[in-house]
């Protein structure tokens, strides 16, 4: 089950739609397409100098967010029966696209690859290049079981720290995925990291632009977007994904 290509879905409540765009644009230097959906609720974020898209804005009438993965495939049909046969569950079925959920309840969409292939650049020593899944204990080996198997052609690894699972993409492909395993039982949940060269210069730049603290660690920061949104920037090499070298 080949995936084509990933993108990074930003949901946030549907009344603070224009604070997520307005904020989410401004630090992945894009522009905003025409919206979609009947209620204008979809947009895709542009970049420029000929690469492809990878993050898409949701506005969602219910909750408050969060984020999920769209997997590009040449198969759709095959895709979701695979998916379906490993443990993942139909939220709705349009044909040619499809939302499901893990064996946790985290959704994800099947969508058809339209030939994207040209990643994003590093913009201002950072990229948003990674979804986060913070996940219960009771179901965490459960679910790096099945992303592992559904993403079977991508590295499966442990992480840095042993509540950590990557599962990273062949090169090219702009949205990895890690696993984060909860200290208590709650619902799956999703969020997005950066990569940053530098964690403090891209604080101060999303500040700057909105953006509030909440948190901080020793290679990571939690900040919430103008939307209420939380995302991580993170302490790794925004080229490779990868860890600094010690």
């Amino acid at each position: 089950m080949t995936i084509r290509w990933t993108y990074a879905f930003i949901d946030r409540p549907a009344p603070l739609l224009g604070r997520a765009r307005d904020f989410w644009t401004a630090v992945t230097d894009t522009r905003l397409s025409a919206p979609r959906g009947e209620r204008g609720e979809f947009a895709t974020l542009l970049p420029g100098g000929g690469a492809d898209a990878c993050v898409k804005l949701q506005g969602v009438d219910s909750g408050d967010g969060g984020a999920h993965l769209d997997l590009a495939v040449e198969d759709v049909r095959r895709f979701v029966d695979g998916a379906l046969r490993l443990g993942a569950r139909t939220v709705a079925d349009h044909q040619d696209w499809a939302v499901l959920r893990s064996p946790a309840g985290q959704a994800f969409c099947a969508v058809p690859w339209d030939g994207e292939s040209v990643r994003p650049p590093v913009v201002r020593g950072s990229r948003l290049d990674q979804v986060c899944l913070d996940v219960p204990p009771s179901r965490y080996a459960t679910e790096v079981a099945f992303w592992s198997a559904l993403l079977s052609d991508w590295t499966s690894r442990p992480g840095s720290l042993p509540e950590f699972h990557a599962v990273v993409p062949p090169a090219g492909l702009p949205v990895r995925v890690l696993l984060q395993r909860l200290g208590d039982e709650r619902p799956v949940s999703a969020h997005l990291d950066l990569a940053c060269a530098d964690i403090e210069a891209t604080r101060a730049d999303h500040e700057r632009l909105g953006a509030v603290p909440v948190a901080r660690g020793a290679h990571w920061t939690v900040l919430r977007d103008p939307a209420g949104g939380a995302y991580c920037l993170t302490g790794r090499n925004p080229e490779t994904g990868g860890l600094p070298a010690v």
